[in-house]
């Protein structure tokens, strides 16, 4: 049996607890924040807001939760406060049941954003949590089941908004109705806590020290990165379209939205287990997923939208597992949270750069989005290629 420092019981058994515990803080998360992303496009649109002006919120909330990282994973490497990063960050999460009182576009895209900016808070330290948990039972695995329960609530969120919308036509009362998931979500935040007060300490234990690539080894990675999300359309500005154009009804976006979720999580437990075998490998997958969501998402047939949603979906799992894992995998436990806060700034200004280009172009021109989209994920898979060849000549995962 294997023994952590503090932790005389630790075994797989237990590190599938904290797993899962976890997994249960971010399922009600999920049903939070990812039922008010479903409705982003919509919400502004009917506040008043432009397709740009979507386009600009989504993306920037994205580099602004991605961009607080690189912060935050300083300090959580530097004061070891895990924890204390954590709970401010999902406690950041009130500011979403109070959409239901803003009575403006920009009242909204401010909660919005400062619900972005708690999630850039907290997730250094919660993933440098499950990497040091999640050596016990295999990376790609725990983060796959983490993810997967974490789909749950991305798929519980958006039903909840398209059933307020369908028996009463408004978003507000949805928004107010995601208080309740808030105050469970805390408490099994405090209970996670108290299976796991000193995370830094498992994985030391657990693991004998091993050679990883120095981090300038890791800029391939970071460019892949970068390519990859400036090719990504967020799905508020799918929905935008959506909603703009007719395609797929009101009501209907958030289920939409809600079957993505849901593949998110089947792909994360599929590819999670696939790369602990295949390795690195795996997320070339990524791109070309990537690659075909223009070309449904932005067309004027209703069933490519829903193929759209579901490749979407499949995309977001692996970003979701995939990334996460590879970084613990590539880094050492003391530099973990800094990592973290590096390559996710990198992810967040990828996808802030694109949604901006990409929100400019779904006015201007369809043809020419979707040919930007394209150029990005071809991009994005030969530069992995030279990612994947330093970063293995660098150290051993």
């Amino acid at each position: 049996m294997n023994k952590a420092a503090g932790f005389p019981d630790f075994n797989r058994r237990t590190a599938y607890v904290i797993i899962l515990i976890f997994g249960v803080v971010s399922l009600f998360g999920d049903i939070i924040y990812e039922g008010a992303r479903s409705v982003t496009g919509p919400y502004l649109y009917y506040l008043g807001a432009t397709a740009f002006i979507v386009g600009f919120v989504a993306g920037f909330g994205e580099f602004l939760g991605y961009a607080l990282r690189l912060v935050s994973g300083y300090y959580v490497d530097a004061t070891g406060r895990y924890w204390g990063f954590t709970f401010l960050g999902y406690g950041m999460l009130i500011a979403v049941p109070f959409l239901a009182f803003a009575g403006s576009w920009e009242m909204a895209a401010l909660l919005f954003l400062l619900e972005r900016m708690g999630k850039g808070i907290r997730s250094p330290a919660k993933d440098t949590i499950l990497s040091n948990v999640t050596v016990q039972v295999g990376r790609g695995w725990g983060f796959g089941i983490h993810e997967a329960m974490d789909q749950i609530g991305a798929v519980l969120g958006p039903f909840i908004f398209s059933a307020v919308y369908l028996f009463r036509g408004e978003y507000q009362l949805g928004f107010a109705l995601l208080v309740i998931p808030f105050v469970l979500m805390m408490i099994a935040l405090f209970y996670a806590r108290s299976r796991v007060p000193a995370p830094n300490l498992v994985e030391a234990a657990l693991v004998p020290e091993r050679t990883v690539p120095d981090m300038k080894a890791l800029v391939p990675y970071g460019l892949f990165t970068i390519l990859t999300m400036a090719g990504f359309a967020a799905f508020p500005v799918i929905a935008f379209y959506y909603s703009s154009s007719g395609i797929v009804p009101n009501v209907q976006i958030p289920a939409l939205y809600a079957v993505a979720m849901g593949v998110d999580a089947v792909v994360a437990l599929a590819i999670g287990r696939l790369y602990d075998k295949k390795g690195l490998i795996v997320l070339a997958l990524l791109p070309m997923l990537s690659f075909i969501v223009p070309f449904c998402a932005f067309s004027s047939l209703y069933w490519l939208a829903i193929v759209a949603a579901v490749v979407w979906g499949a995309s977001m799992g692996i970003q979701e597992t995939i990334l996460r894992a590879a970084v613990a995998d590539y880094t050492h436990t003391s530099k973990r949270g800094w990592a973290y806060g590096v390559f996710n700034t990198l992810y967040g200004t990828g996808w802030f750069v694109g949604n901006v280009i990409i929100g400019w172009l779904l006015g201007f021109s369809l043809p020419v989005l979707v040919a930007y989209i394209a150029v990005m994920q071809v991009a994005a898979v030969a530069v992995f290629f030279v990612a994947k060849q330093r970063m293995h000549a660098g150290g051993t995962a």
